[in-house]
């Protein structure tokens, strides 16, 4: 329990799937307070290096700047009085600084704003966070590509709108899967790679506190060759991206990752529910990875219930929710927003959370996740062959034309439903004649494991590609 006026650690005890992951240390309080030391001291460097700080005095706030632990929570009060936590963390740092050599505290944050060090901090968390998502990603795409191999042709039944359409292969469904994780990863990556810029525009972007004190300072270069520079040098510093534009009130990059964020939630939601109606015990078709203790229920003893799916399902149903608030933030007013840049922090770092736990989770549930191909022609065969009705109307409408032959199955199937008579028994009844099939061509186009089309096919295209 926590002491009484002081605030508890946020555990993730309201979001198991996330709790103990990687990301979670990713993108703690003290993993935003690391980035935004690591975009003054990258400031410092590139303003170093362009002439407008010494040498020796960015080399101190460097150095400063990764030995410095802050104080997360008196940061965390003293921003009720500024609105945001990067004035006393200056303040900290600047101290810090001046204790080993008070020349060099001069140039802490040096024509710098407090956005500028936010969001170039938000983006090195964004980009730490995104390194892991992908991995994890990269994890899932490989399981299921093995699984989606080794079950190119097994039979399973396509369900549509909830009921029994037609044959496919469960290779084919871990294919799809497959996919959607390989497109979340695209779009992740390419965010990563691309989306995610320096902020660098002074107090209303325009980059006149830079410029002043580069020219109080001695820099070489001229105004504008100077601010072009200051970006491209900061950007090469902390391995971002560079802005066209100064982006306090343009916030495009948010909105991109909070899309992206949310494709690969749903991405990852639609294996989880998926994976979820297969473990059904009336379906059974699917199991989770077996650990000891896992899926317990406290009041029934029997019970293992799919867990990874559940927690994976839970983030999903999260996270759109939580990026359309992210990209509801581009509707900022003038050069700085009072209130919309503030309310993105606590959206964007939950994003983060629920995907980088629901990709971690998604990792193990599919490098476990177990097939039961018994369990599968089982289900195939519950409707007596109703399964490839669509085949056999297909393959008597030459003889009885299209509209009588469709007739004719859906009265065959209804029979077989309410008798339970295999469908290939009440068609032999029904057709006579010059209509009649032969027992073996009626026995195979009833059998649904002879009905699935370019499935395995599909299957080698999507590991081709």
């Amino acid at each position: 329990m926590s002491t009484p006026g002081r605030a508890a650690p946020d555990t993730g005890l309201l979001s198991p799937v996330r709790a103990g992951t990687p990301v979670e240390q990713q993108v703690d309080d003290d993993a935003w307070m690391r980035a935004m030391l690591d975009a003054e001291a990258a400031l410092a460097r590139a303003q170093a290096r362009l002439g407008a700080v010494p040498a020796g005095a960015a080399d101190t706030i460097g150095a400063t700047a990764a030995a410095l632990a802050p104080d997360t929570r008196a940061i965390a009060l003293a921003s009720r009085e500024t609105a945001n936590p990067v004035v006393a963390l200056v303040r900290q740092l600047t101290e810090a600084v001046a204790a080993v050599d008070p020349a060099a505290a001069e140039y802490v944050h040096r024509g710098s704003t407090s956005q500028d060090v936010f969001d170039t901090g938000a983006m090195l968390v964004a980009r730490r966070a995104l390194h892991t998502v992908i991995a994890d990603l990269d994890d899932s795409i490989s399981a299921l590509g093995e699984l989606a191999r080794a079950h190119r042709a097994t039979p399973v039944a396509g369900r549509t709108l909830a009921l029994h359409a037609v044959p496919t292969t469960f290779g084919l469904k871990a294919a799809g899967w497959r996919e959607l994780l390989r497109d979340a990863r695209g779009r992740l990556a390419l965010v990563a790679a691309e989306g995610l810029p320096v902020s660098l525009g002074g107090a209303a972007g325009t980059l006149a506190g830079y410029l002043e004190y580069a020219a109080i300072d001695g820099a070489a270069d001229g105004p504008e060759t100077y601010a072009t520079r200051l970006v491209e040098v900061f950007a090469a510093e902390t391995g971002l991206a560079v802005p066209v534009l100064p982006w306090h009130a343009l916030r495009t990059p948010l909105a991109d990752l909070a899309g992206a964020l949310a494709h690969a939630s749903g991405a990852l939601g639609k294996l989880a529910v998926d994976v979820q109606h297969l473990t059904r015990t009336e379906v059974g078709e699917v199991a989770e990875p077996a650990v000891s203790g896992r899926g317990g229920s406290s009041a029934m003893p029997h019970k293992r219930n799919p867990v990874l799916a559940t927690m994976v399902r839970a983030a999903a149903l999260q996270v759109p929710a939580l990026a359309g608030a992210l990209t509801q933030c581009l509707v900022t007013e003038d050069e700085r927003s009072a209130g919309t840049w503030h309310a993105e922090w606590l959206l964007l770092r939950e994003c983060l959370r629920l995907v980088g736990g629901a990709a971690h989770t998604a990792a193990e549930l599919t490098a476990g996740l177990r097939a039961h191909p018994v369990r599968m022609r089982e289900n195939l065969d519950l409707t007596n062959s109703q399964i490839v009705s669509e085949r056999i109307a297909a393959r008597l409408a030459p003889r009885l034309g299209k509209v009588r032959a469709k007739d004719l199955l859906g009265r065959a199937s209804a029979e077989s439903a309410a008798t339970g008579r295999p469908l290939a028994d009440v068609l032999a009844r029904l057709l006579s004649g010059a209509d009649q099939l032969a027992p073996a061509e009626l026995a195979e186009l009833c059998d649904p494991t002879n009905y699935l089309g370019a499935a395995p096919t599909l299957v080698d295209r999507a590991l081709d590609a």
